[in-house]
C-alpha cells in the first residue's frame, strides 16, 4: 500500500499489549493511547526532566511541562497506528482517520491535529487555565503550575469561540516559553501553511520526511523493511533540535527511550548507539549534531573527585538542559560509568573516518576546539582511571554498561573493552590532527590495555564479565558487545562465549543480561534482571553471524521483527520472562521502556547493516 493511500485507510490489528505511540519533531513529544486514540500528553520539550532540582539534588529533577490530560476526536474509532512508518499518527479507520503529528518542517514545539468525518475535538487540560488572550487570530493560554504557555492556532481563517477546540477541525498547538515569541511563531506558521493546501498537511510532511530518509539496504521481508523505516523515524524523533542558549545546552542530545517509557532522557551510552546507527545508515548530520552535543553539554565533571580530575563526558546521563546527571538508580546515590568515555571516542573516530569531516575537530565547543577537548577531557581522564594489571592496564572499578549499584562497583570487562575500542578509533584522529605525541601515547596505552584485558578477563580459556569472582557477571550479555566491538577476535573464545549464553536463556525464548543474584523481591533489580533483554538478543544474533551460524541468527532476528510488527514496529527494552507487578504481561510480551532508541531502534539498524 502506498503512503498516499495509507493516509486514507489504516487497517491493521492492535495487539492487547500495544504500547502508546509517540510523535515528536526534536522540540517536544506527544503521546497517543492506542486503545482510545486519545492524545494523552503534549510535552513542551524533548526529554522528561528539564534540569536539576536544587531542593532535591538526588531526585530525577524538574519534570518537563505537559499540557494535556486528554485530547479526543469523537469520530475516531478503531485502529491507531503510524502512517507509512512516519511520525504521523492516524487515529481510527473510517474513511479518513483523525491525525496528530509534530512536523519536522517547523522548528519549534508544535502539535498539529486534524479531525476527519463527523466528530469534534474534546479536550481536558492537565492543569486549570489561569489566563487567556487573543493574539493575531490565535488564543494564548497560561496554566496553573506550568511555566510555558500554549498557543492555539486554528488552521482555518476564523478563530472559534472558547478554548475547548471544538470549533475547528484542524489546530496547531504550540508550546511557548517566552510570550514575545508568539508573533514570530504565528508568522512562521503562516508561511508554512502557504506551501500547501490546508487539507494536505500530512502529505506535505510525509514528502519532506521521505526526502530525508537514507537509502534502504536489502530486506528479507516487508516486516523487516517496516521495522527499519519506523526505527529510522524513532531515531530522528529522539534527537533534540532545541537551539543551545545560556543555561540550556541540549541541541543534538538523544534520549534513551521515547515517552512514556521510563528512560526518555539522554544517556551517554544509549546515545552513542543511536548516533552510530544514524551515521552508518546515512544520516551524518544527525551524528555530527550528537557528537557536538557531547562536547557542548554543561556543566559536566561533577564527579571529578571520584575520577581523579575533570572530564567532559557525563559518567551516566544528562538532564534536558545538558547538565550532567550522575544519578539514576532508586538507591539515592551517584553512579560512575567509565565506559561512556570509550564509547564517545568510538563514535568520534568512526564519524571522522566515514565522513572525512575533519572540520569537526576544530569546531568550537564548551571547553575549546573539539579535538583538544577530546584529548584533554576524555582521553586524559581515561588514562587517569587506568590501573596496572599483570603487565598491562585495565580501567578502574565502575558501574559499567548495566548500571550496577555504586556500592557494588567492579572491574568490568566491558568498560576496559570500550576504552580499547574508543582509543583504537581515536588514534587515527590524533594522527589526522597532526598530534604525533598523543598518537604515540595512545598507541602505547592501547598495547597495555590489550595485555591487561587478556590477563584480567580471559582466564582458563574463558571470557569473564568482571575481574572479581562471582556468578552474577561471570557470564554476561555485555560480553557479546565486547565481541561485536572487535575487541575479542579469537573464534574459539567467541564460540565458547556464545555457548555459555545458554546460562542466561529464559522461558520467553531469549536471554537476560546477567544471572540475577538479588534475593529480595522488594528490590527493583530482582525483577528487572529476570526479564529478557532485546539488546542482548540482537547482540547474540550478531555474534552468531561472526561464527557463521546464520540460520540461528536469522531465526532470532525474525522473532524480534515479528514481535515488533505486532506493536507499531517498536523494539522494547525487554520481553516478559517472569510476570510480576513491575513487568506485567503474558510471557513474551513487550515490557520495560517502550520504544527503546539506542538499545532498540539503533541496535536493530546496526545489526541489519552488519548482516
Amino acid at each position: 500500500m502506498g503512503w498516499l493511500r495509507a493516509l486514507a485507510i489504516v487497517v491493521f490489528l492492535v495487539p492487547v499489549t500495544a504500547s502508546p505511540l509517540v510523535t515528536g519533531n526534536g522540540f517536544g513529544f506527544a503521546v497517543v493511547d492506542p486503545a482510545t486514540g486519545d492524545i494523552t500528553k503534549f510535552y513542551a520539550h524533548p526529554y522528561s526532566f528539564l534540569r536539576p532540582n536544587p531542593q532535591d539534588p538526588m531526585s530525577e529533577g524538574v519534570p518537563t511541562s505537559n499540557f494535556l490530560k486528554r485530547l479526543h476526536w469523537t469520530g475516531a474509532h478503531g485502529a491507531v497506528d503510524y502512517v507509512a512508518q512516519s511520525q504521523i499518527i492516524a487515529m481510527g479507520t473510517q474513511p479518513l482517520p483523525a491525525t496528530a503529528f509534530m512536523p519536522f518542517t517547523l522548528n519549534f514545539p508544535v502539535l498539529v491535529v486534524k479531525g476527519s468525518g463527523p466528530g469534534r475535538w474534546q479536550v481536558e487540560w492537565s492543569a486549570p487555565v489561569v489566563s487567556r488572550q487573543v493574539i493575531g487570530g490565535a488564543r494564548f493560554l497560561r496554566f496553573k503550575g506550568i511555566a510555558e504557555g500554549l498557543l492555539l492556532v486554528p488552521l482555518q481563517k476564523a478563530l472559534p469561540a472558547g478554548e475547548n477546540l471544538s470549533g475547528a477541525r484542524q489546530w496547531a498547538l504550540i508550546a511557548v516559553e517566552d510570550a514575545k515569541d508568539v508573533p514570530r511563531f504565528l508568522g512562521v506558521l503562516q508561511d508554512w501553511r502557504g506551501f500547501f493546501d490546508g487539507s494536505d498537511l500530512q502529505v506535505f510532511e510525509i514528502k519532506a520526511f521521505e526526502r530525508w530518509r537514507a537509502p534502504e539496504p536489502a530486506f528479507r521481508s516487508e516486516d523487516e523493511r517496516k521495522l527499519w523505516r519506523q526505527s529510522e523515524t524513532l531515531l530522528r524523533i529522539a534527537q533534540s533540535r532545541e537551539p543551545n542558549r545560556v543555561g540550556r545546552y541540549s541541541n543534538g542530545l538523544i534520549v534513551a527511550a521515547l515517552p512514556d517509557g521510563s528512560w526518555f532522557m539522554p544517556w551517554v551510552r544509549d546515545m552513542a548507539w543511536a548516533a552510530m546507527a544514524l551515521l552508518r545508515m546515512g544520516h551524518p548530520q544527525e551524528a555530527r549534531a550528537a557528537l557536538l552535543a557531547y562536547f557542548n553539554a554543561r556543566p559536566t565533571g561533577l564527579m571529578a573527585a571520584e575520577t581523579h580530575g575533570d572530564y567532559q563526558i557525563s559518567v551516566a546521563r544528562y538532564f534536558g538542559n545538558g547538565a550532567e546527571e550522575p544519578f539514576f538508580t532508586q538507591e539515592g546515590a551517584t553512579n560512575i560509568e567509565l565506559d561512556d568515555w570509550g564509547e564517545v571516542l568510538w563514535l568520534l573516530g568512526e564519524y571522522v573516518q566515514r565522513t572525512g569531516d575533519t572540520t569537526i575537530l576544530r569546531e568550537p565547543t564548551a571547553r575549546g576546539p573539539l579535538y583538544n577537548v577530546a584529548r584533554d577531557f576524555i582521553v586524559t581522564p581515561l588514562f587517569a582511571n587506568l590501573e596496572p594489571y599483570g603487565d598491562g592496564r585495565i580501567v578502574a572499578a565502575d558501574t559499567s554498561i548495566w548500571e550496577e549499584r555504586q556500592k557494588d562497583k567492579k572491574h568490568f570487562a566491558f568498560t576496559t573493552a570500550a576504552a580499547i575500542a574508543g582509543l583504537r578509533a581515536f588514534a587515527p584522529v590524533a594522527e589526522q590532527a597532526g598530534d604525533a605525541p598523543t598518537h604515540r601515547v595512545v598507541g602505547e596505552m592501547l598495547a597495555a590495555l590489550d595485555r591487561g584485558f587478556a590477563a584480567a578477563f580471559i582466564r582458563d580459556g574463558v571470557l569473564h564479565g568482571t575481574l572479581e569472582m562471582g556468578s552474577k557477571n561471570d557470564i554476561d550479555g555485555a560480553l557479546l558487545a565486547i565481541i561485536n566491538l572487535g575487541v575479542v577476535r579469537d573464534p574459539a573464545l567467541i564460540a565458547a562465549t556464545a555457548a555459555r549464553m545458554e546460562a542466561l536463556k529464559v522461558v520467553s525464548g531469549g536471554y537476560k543480561r546477567v544471572r540475577s543474584t538479588y534475593t529480595d523481591p522488594k528490590i527493583y533489580e530482582y525483577w528487572y534482571e529476570r526479564q529478557e533483554f532485546v539488546f542482548v538478543d540482537l547482540a547474540l544474533a550478531q555474534t552468531y553471524r561472526r561464527l557463521g551460524r546464520n540460520a540461528e541468527a536469522d531465526a532470532m532476528l525474525a522473532r524480534i521483527v515479528g514481535k515488533a510488527a505486532a506493536d507499531h514496529n517498536f523494539i522494547p527494552e525487554m520481553l516478559v520472562a517472569e510476570d510480576c507487578p513491575l513487568f506485567h504481561g503474558a510471557i513474551g510480551d513487550p515490557t520495560g521502556a517502550i520504544p527503546m532508541v539506542g538499545y532498540g531502534a539503533g541496535a536493530f539498524v546496526l545489526h541489519l547493516l552488519e548482516r
